[in-house]
């Protein structure tokens, strides 16, 4: 068993890793009186073969309908009756299970947690009646079209690849999944090398180290390893017409990874361009043309790779226009330095952001859970507010010089369009 242990920024981070390789990462925080704990499988949606689209969600789903000695109805009132908060997700590259108490109440949680992760029966009635509430989820992402097209957007930049299959999975692969299947894809991945306990509040770490060592014994192994972040193309449009009012746009550009040195100078861009209302596009599309009511950007990173991305719905007599600008500002980037001015408001949005945010405990152990999951390491608030400091105009400049190339956009568009009016939007 190895032990880490480190103080910082208020906090005491410390990491043990049983002898079955079952990780436990935490993150005392003196001031507060509750826990987020979540339970961590790296596992997501790029784990899953295009016949298995949908099933780590579906899993996700199924593990909440009862154990061997729990009803749905028990998993959530034990939970919710102590005044905690009960909860799940899926994400591309890992699935949490997470609860919120107060830390009195961390023993019943990680029995809840433990129970539902590892002993849930996956019933065949159960997973017919969840099957429908998928479906549901599902036809109501795809008549959500700001919800819709930023999946149009995922399989137009990668393509075939599973990156590029929605998390949700399809009516089709849903609805015709076998329960075979969920149990196999469960055997393959639930493993205890996989799995990564993570808690951040008024949590003890030793007791948190006794409980886990008594309540969880996953099979030893590790997740299956998922292919190789790939585009099928370099370049992509993608246009999908519906009789809506509006044209709901994302368009995109190869980022960078997780654990890529230049992690922070992609968010400085992305908030410089599009991170609130004193950004640039923001004040463009919406303040001077008044194009649209919503523009951002963002940067999503993967342990392999990463997309910069920008959003807005408008009029379709707009579009042009709108995508124009928001290239146009893109390119910008490549040619002029951000003013030091300029770079020293964006270093305040930036570690303004990240201190607000990091005052949510459900936020530091989202955070913890993915640097143990992705960089196998621990890096405080601190040390990311050192990196801010050190963002200078040329380290966004050259990003942005590899960030930005036409010959790599992907759109996908979604709503009453011409897509001639979308190409001659786009440079030469």
């Amino acid at each position: 068993m190895s032990v880490r242990r480190v103080l910082s920024d208020g906090s005491i981070y410390e990491k043990t890793v049983l002898p079955g390789g079952l990780r436990i990462v935490t993150e005392k925080i003196p001031s507060v009186r509750s826990i987020a704990l979540g339970v961590w499988v790296d596992v997501g949606a790029r784990n899953e073969s295009a016949a298995e689209n949908g099933v780590t969600h579906m899993i996700e789903h199924m593990l909440f309908k009862g154990t061997k000695k729990r009803t749905a109805h028990q998993i959530a009132a034990e939970i919710e009756n102590i005044g905690g908060i009960l909860n799940a997700f899926t994400s591309r590259e890992h699935t949490c299970y997470l609860a919120r108490v107060m830390y009195e109440h961390l023993e019943t949680a990680v029995d809840v947690l433990a129970d539902l992760s590892q002993n849930a029966t996956v019933t065949p009635g159960n997973i017919v009646k969840e099957k429908k509430v998928i479906c549901e989820e599902i036809k109501e992402s795809l008549e959500n079209p700001a919800d819709h097209v930023y999946d149009l957007f995922a399989k137009a930049y990668w393509g075939n690849h599973p990156l590029g299959q929605p998390i949700l999975g399809s009516i089709d692969t849903v609805s015709t999944m076998p329960r075979e299947r969920l149990v196999n894809y469960m055997k393959r991945n639930y493993k205890s090398r996989a799995v990564v306990i993570a808690a951040s509040g008024a949590i003890a770490h030793s007791k948190l180290v006794k409980l886990a060592k008594a309540k969880f014994s996953f099979a030893d192994g590790k997740t299956e390893s998922p292919p190789t972040a790939k585009r099928d193309e370099d370049k992509c449009i993608s246009v999908t017409t519906d009789k809506i009012s509006q044209t709901h746009i994302c368009i995109g550009y190869p980022g960078v990874k997780y654990a890529d040195r230049d992690r922070t100078a992609a968010l400085a861009i992305a908030s410089y361009l599009g991170g609130g209302m004193s950004s640039v596009l923001f004040q463009k599309i919406r303040e001077d043309k008044a194009l649209a009511y919503t523009v951002y950007t963002y940067h999503d990173t993967y342990r392999d790779a990463g997309v910069f991305g920008a959003y807005l719905a408008t009029d379709p007599a707009s579009v042009q226009e709108a995508v124009s600008i928001i290239i146009k500002e893109c390119f910008r980037l490549k040619k002029q330095r951000l003013p030091k001015t300029k770079l020293e408001q964006i270093r305040s949005q930036l570690k303004g952001n990240l201190t607000l945010g990091m005052e949510s405990t459900s936020a530091r152990m989202n955070r913890l859970a993915r640097q143990e999951l992705i960089l196998g390491d621990y890096h405080s608030v601190d040390d990311t507010l050192k990196e801010i400091e050190r963002l200078s105009p040329s380290v966004i400049l050259d990003l942005s010089n590899r960030m930005f190339d036409a010959s790599k956009i992907a759109i996908a568009v979604k709503g009453p369009i011409e897509r001639k009016a979308l190409e001659n939007a786009l440079p030469n």
